[in-house]
């Protein structure tokens, strides 16, 4: 690593994109802060009204939901930028190509759900208004779309507001009302659908004040059929690492009962937290890479990978320390039966960490080895599908309780997203002939100078543990990495008002 004030490797990236980087990743940060603040009054409400066993299905159901809207983005999310930087076509009626073909797919997933409804509650009664849980489907694709190519053009604060401001407080406040008026079983659905129907919304809004109205489109069947053909191996790369963050509460439904998959769900969703500060970084980075690379510029693509992958680390670490080492007040937050999830929610945590390096090398890969990309990332899922079984098997057999055996697909989750880090980094170094990761030294010194100041945090009453102890950990931590850690180059990007790239 160069010293602080030295020229770094990251010189070899233009100024103008290393700008539009760090503008993106400040507004990522800040709308982190914004969805932890939103995200905890959710699960407060679902856990204290709702209940665990409440929690469990509703979980299930909508992770196969959300799967089958990964599938209808055909890779869009990604691969938008590369569409809209190699077009000689009006950029609007290219996004209106993606919002069309996305509403096809969405329609086909919707009817296949609606008819076999069973594999979103699998082991319970179906009624009310579950069976019609697939029609959101298309308001999840579409926003996914909309925002990518909105952060083509540099606009990552409509991320913020969509899925940090208006998706978190919506299904809060829904959940909370809806428990008193309406339903207390179908209670936690319907504040889902009207969440992400606001999602939506807050992202077409935007889309059209920039992109302005397609005038002149019109639905081209042959071009949305080449379009999903050329975006598969996109769209399964999005699934399967979509899948390996949900394939743990698929297994738990099959091996426990839903209150546990619920204490697992309520750790997923802290630790989805600083999970979105690496994924929200595709949008900005993909534009970038793609430049870069239809330039020549591999030198410039590792510096990119290698600096944001940095900020992603030292951004995961901070935010997994400061979860992690207040953990059980996260979770008694939620209700007290959940505190049981702390060991859950620690590898959980560790895994988001371990999973940043390959995270920013597939943002690469997928426009320079996106088939190899691809099978790197089925053969990771397969040995997480193997690790979770048999961890779980190894730890009913020591007689662990089952919260504790409920951990073995955390556990396998870390492991596989080792392997995933080291495999797909190493074939990125390969293509571009230069490295691409993003450690230094100075995270670890920064990680032992918050565990430290967590340790006294943890005596503290559990109200004082949250609103002091969780802003003291991450001042530490930020402040060790600011001067040990980040270069001139960094700190200047950081301090001035950057602006993206044209």
């Amino acid at each position: 690593m160069t010293r602080p004030g030295g020229k770094t490797p990251e010189s070899d990236s233009g100024p103008a994109d290393l700008a539009s980087l760090a503008s993106g990743g400040r507004t990522n940060f800040f709308g982190f802060l914004l969805r932890l603040a939103a995200r905890i009054p959710f699960l407060f409400v679902a856990g204290r009204y709702y209940g665990a066993e409440q929690l469990g299905r509703f979980a299930y159901a909508v992770i196969i939901v959300e799967f089958a809207a990964q599938l209808a983005t055909l890779g869009l999310k990604r691969g938008l930028a590369q569409q809209l930087s190699t077009t000689s076509e009006e950029h609007v009626c290219v996004v209106w190509d993606g919002l069309f073909a996305a509403l096809i797919a969405s329609a086909a997933a919707a009817a296949l759900l609606f008819v076999f409804p069973q594999a979103m509650f699998p082991n319970s009664r179906i009624n009310g208004v579950e069976r019609l849980l697939p029609l959101i489907i298309f308001a999840i694709a579409w926003s996914d779309i909309a925002l990518a190519a909105l952060a083509y053009r540099g606009d990552i604060g409509a991320t913020v507001k969509a899925r940090s401001i208006v998706e978190p407080w919506v299904i809060s406040i829904a959940a909370w009302g809806l428990f008193f008026t309406l339903s207390r079983r179908d209670g936690l659905i319907i504040a889902y659908v009207l969440s992400m129907l606001g999602a939506m919304l807050a992202s077409l809004w935007p889309l059209l004040k920039s992109y302005g109205r397609p005038h002149g489109w019109r639905p081209r069947p042959g071009r949305l059929f080449g379009l999903a053909r050329t975006n598969m191996p996109l769209a399964a790369a999005d699934a399967l690492e979509w899948g390996s963050r949900r394939i743990d509460i698929a297994i738990l439904g099959l091996f426990f009962s839903p209150a546990i998959v619920g204490v697992y769900y309520v750790a997923q969703q802290v630790t989805s937290l600083p999970q979105k500060l690496k994924t929200s970084f595709d949008p900005i980075l993909g534009p970038v890479i793609t430049r870069n690379l239809a330039a020549g510029n591999k030198a410039g693509v590792a510096a990119q990978v290698r600096q944001v992958g940095f900020w992603i680390l030292a951004a995961q670490a901070a935010v997994g320390l400061a979860l992690g080492i207040t953990g059980e007040a996260v979770l008694g937050l939620v209700g007290e039966k959940f505190i049981s999830g702390v060991a859950i929610l620690g590898f959980l945590l560790l895994a988001e960490v371990v999973a940043a390096t390959a995270a920013v090398s597939e943002a690469a890969l997928i426009y320079v080895a996106r088939h190899r990309n691809l099978m790197i990332s089925t053969g990771v899922l397969l040995v997480q599908i193997g690790l979770s079984v048999g961890a779980i098997l190894a730890l009913r057999a020591a007689d662990l309780t089952a919260a504790l055996q409920a951990a073995g697909p955390a556990i396998a989750l870390v492991l596989a997203l080792g392997i995933a880090s080291i495999a797909k980094s190493q074939l990125l170094c390969r293509l571009l002939g230069a490295p691409v990761s993003g450690w230094r030294w100075a995270l670890v010194w920064a990680a032992v100078a918050a565990t430290i100041a967590g340790a006294g945090v943890t005596q503290l009453p559990e109200w004082a543990e949250l609103l002091f102890g969780i802003p003291l950990i991450l001042f530490v931590f930020l402040y060790v990495i600011w001067n040990l850690g980040f270069t001139e180059e960094d700190r200047t990007l950081f301090r001035r008002r950057a602006t993206p790239a044209a």
